[in-house]
């Protein structure tokens, strides 16, 4: 096996590996210009719509009576 630094085969290791390293720092730079942000909007909760809490459990009181008092049970939703 010839020694790559006798035979000059060295320049062309060191041509690949810095090659190589050019298309990763190329890479690089291209996906930080190209690359789009996107803002996200802040949430905002209503402060005057608040619901009791017993408001709601009566709601969930009449939907379970309603469910228990038939044989089958129906979907809240249409799908």
């Amino acid at each position: 096996m010839n020694n790559p630094f006798e035979s000059g085969h060295i320049k062309n290791y060191v041509f690949a590996y810095v090659s190589v390293v050019a298309i990763m720092i190329l890479f690089f730079i291209a996906s930080t210009l190209f690359l789009d942000e996107k803002s996200v909007d802040k949430k905002e909760f209503k402060e005057n719509a608040r619901e009791s809490l017993k408001d709601i459990r009566e709601k969930n009181r009449v939907a379970e009576d309603v469910n228990t008092t038939r044989k089958y049970k129906l979907l809240d939703k249409a799908y």
